[in-house]
């Protein structure tokens, strides 16, 4: 079963999924013109094949936080042991050992200046074979959160992504403020953004309808997403790329605008520091991702200078999962 590779109907939920990760199963079925007992059990066999996970994941900006990328520069001997310390902990996501085993990066999401300064200036200082810590401030989202790259995979015809999509996000004018209630229904759907709403409601004590009342909320400030996890190889793309790119100030937002619209893309934003704007690619080979660098990346104007890394091992995601 581990060995079977997505055919176009599973590409299709895989894409219905991040359109969003609470469709009904139904829905999903008239959509796509097939059976409830077949979305079903795709799903299920997806959960084998390509680790599918659906999460619900919180957007840190509409609460007037910050998300910052991390780079560590260690000796070879510690890059695992410093990835799977940041992976464990609740304010991390997207841990990777890269550049051949001598760098950690990782994107940290604090919830006050507390947290985020005793492990930028205390803890990560201290930490034996760490040479060097650098710290970069997620400015503005280019591409990423809400959108991820199997939005750009085309498996579904314009009418079935309008039939699946959720209703727009309404722009808020302060950060949301959130209260015990909204944060354990967070934290339960951060380990399983299809949790049914019945086992919201057990989990919480609130009523059903009070459930639903604050979901709705949650997803229509944008607070709330749901994001898919999956393992990028079994589609076919073994070579992941971190570019990080020292773009012109002026050039800042066509560079953005002209990143988003890459297939290769799943994730780019504006950051500060002398690289200014991060991307991160999936390829199916390196020859692919010279092609990227010198047609693509070469072609785009205010672009002064690349660097690039490979992903050599991806230690969390959205969830760290010890063992995969």
């Amino acid at each position: 079963m581990h060995s079977q590779v997505p055919d176009p109907l599973d590409l299709k939920l895989l894409q219905a999924l991040q359109i969003d990760g609470r469709a009904p199963f139904n829905r999903i079925a008239d959509t796509l013109g097939v059976s409830d007992q077949t979305v079903a059990r795709r799903f299920r066999r997806l959960r084998s094949t390509v680790q599918l996970r659906v999460l619900g994941i919180t957007d840190e900006s509409r609460l007037g936080r910050s998300t910052w990328l991390l780079r560590l520069r260690c000796t070879p001997d510690a890059a695992e042991r410093l990835a799977d310390a940041l992976a464990r902990r609740p304010d991390t996501a997207y841990v990777s050992v890269i550049s051949g085993g001598t760098e950690v990066m990782c994107a940290m999401k604090p919830r006050t200046r507390h947290t985020r300064d005793e492990l930028l200036l205390d803890r990560l200082q201290r930490t034996p074979r760490v040479t060097s810590v650098s710290a970069h401030c997620l400015l503005h989202h280019l591409y990423g959160g809400p959108l991820g790259w199997l939005n750009k995979i085309n498996a579904l015809s314009p009418e079935e992504q309008a039939a699946l999509s959720p209703p727009p996000v309404e722009p808020a004018a302060a950060p949301v403020l959130l209260d015990d209630a909204d944060e354990a229904l967070l934290a339960l759907l951060s380990r399983d953004g299809r949790t049914p709403l019945t086992e919201l409601q057990a989990s919480t004590d609130l009523p059903e309808s009070a459930v639903r009342r604050r979901l709705d909320r949650l997803r229509s400030t944008g607070v709330l997403y749901l994001d898919v996890q999956f393992d990028h190889e079994r589609l076919g793309h073994d070579v992941v790329a971190m570019l990080w790119l020292r773009v012109a100030p002026a050039a800042l937002a066509d560079v953005g605008h002209a990143l988003a619209t890459h297939p290769e893309v799943r994730f780019a934003a504006a950051i500060t520091g002398q690289a200014n704007i991060v991307a991160a690619t999936l390829h199916p080979n390196t020859g692919d991702l010279y092609t990227y660098l010198s047609d693509k990346i070469g072609a785009l104007d205010g672009v002064r200078s690349v660097e690039t890394a490979l992903t050599m091992r991806e230690v969390k995601q959205l969830t760290y999962e010890p063992g995969r």
